[in-house]
């Protein structure tokens, strides 16, 4: 172990053959044939998944913007931060989550910084998501965004980060985007450089390039 630079790196094994057997509203599914480093090749299916943005919005009172949704794949209604797809190839990850931000919540935010980056399901779907931190909140004026399907009974909170750690501890909270970001939160709390030391919102994302 010692030596070893712990960071991911780019790589690509040979792919002897590709189909697309499923090609859906948003995502598809490929079957790739993989020359394994033994010579041998085997078949993987897979999700492509365009990418997504999800936004940590922490208020003055160290209160988490939060959301209830159902999410029918697993039948349980989940607590969760803003998130949404970037709809567009190259969009720039910050005004998705921006606009993602208002749209869910109506709120928008003065200070955005990149909290983590993260792939939700390496083996089996190539998702990248990007979490942001937006700090300085406050409600937008006009009216909202007009709601639709599981949207349409959507439930928003406040929670404190304290409560909110507690139930990913207690297994009660099983969102990856609010996991990972509120023990991200944490983590950078107690890091040298502390929330300040967190990467500028348009730092490069090599998963999802784009334009700033």
């Amino acid at each position: 172990m010692q030596g070893t630079t712990i960071k991911d790196t780019p790589e690509e094994w040979e792919v002897r053959a590709t189909a697309t057997p499923f090609v859906g509203n948003k995502t598809s599914v490929r079957t790739d044939d993989v020359v394994m480093p033994d010579g041998t090749v085997v078949r993987r299916d897979y999700q492509v998944h365009p990418g997504s943005v999800a936004v940590l919005a922490l208020d003055e009172a160290d209160r988490v913007v939060v959301l209830r949704q159902y999410r029918h794949p697993v039948r349980q209604k989940l607590w969760e931060i803003p998130a949404g797809l970037l709809d567009v190839p190259g969009e720039n990850p910050l005004h998705a989550a921006q606009r993602e931000l208002y749209e869910e919540a109506h709120v928008k935010a003065e200070d955005w910084r990149v909290l983590t980056d993260l792939y939700t399901t390496a083996g089996g779907c190539d998702e990248a998501v990007r979490i942001f931190l937006a700090r300085g909140l406050s409600e937008v004026q006009g009216e909202r965004f007009a709601a639709e399907d599981e949207e349409l009974d959507l439930e928003l909170s406040r929670v404190p980060v304290t409560a909110l750690v507690r139930g990913v501890l207690a297994g009660e909270l099983h969102n990856n985007c609010l996991v990972t970001g509120v023990m991200s939160l944490v983590a950078a709390r107690g890091s040298a450089e502390g929330l300040e030391g967190l990467r500028p919102a348009q730092s490069p994302w090599p998963a999802r390039p784009f334009e700033a």
